[in-house]
């Protein structure tokens, strides 16, 4: 191999030798001081990050509170101005909450019944909807929870009268494995 060819090999393998520890000193300069550690009880392969002292994590807000003047025992509690819903057990303790797309007509506030459900309808708006659970009559249009099979929650256009509650699909599926034939629903302001 001649002189030349030689020296550049040389200088190549000196230049990524440095390259090299370059990245090797910025890798270990911004690893954690401990190793991640498996969670007890949890999945082996899972790995959890020791909390940086440094740090103060922002609390999860915690969810709104029943409505007091929602009465007691097992019911759904529909809020009509927090556009929320509740699932609240017998024990009085809230077993979900979630935020829902109101209907353009509104039943009263009152105590209600679950009169009938369907696993899948068309809604009045024409939309695929899933999980429905039906409560009140208001001039003629059902009122009731329902899932747009497509995921989507429409915005309310004032000129079409139209009773159902929109919520997502998983809270859907919530509301139709809690709330069957006969169960209370109550609606607050």
């Amino acid at each position: 191999m001649p002189a030349k060819s030689s020296s550049i090999v040389v200088a190549l393998t000196a230049a990524a030798v440095v390259v090299v520890g370059v990245l090797g000193y910025q890798a270990a300069a911004s690893a954690p001081d401990q190793l991640t550690q498996a969670r007890k009880g949890g999945d082996p392969t899972a790995a959890k990050t020791p909390a940086d002292p440094h740090t103060k994590r922002a609390k999860a807000p915690a969810p709104p509170a029943i409505p007091a003047a929602s009465g007691t025992g097992e019911r759904v509690v529909y809020a009509l101005g927090a556009k929320r819903v509740w699932l609240v057990g017998a024990d009085g303790k809230a077993r979900r909450t979630f935020a829902v797309a109101p209907s353009t007509v509104s039943p009263p506030l009152g105590t209600y019944s679950v009169t009938s459900r369907s696993v899948s309808v068309t809604g009045s708006d024409g939309i695929a909807i899933e999980h429905v659970v039906r409560f009140a009559s208001v001039d003629n249009v059902v009122i009731g929870f329902s899932a747009a099979v497509d995921g989507s929650k429409p915005g309310l256009d004032p000129a079409k009268k139209t009773g159902g509650v929109r919520e997502s699909r998983d809270d859907g599926k919530a509301m139709w494995d809690f709330a069957l034939r006969g169960a209370k629903v109550v609606v607050v302001a």
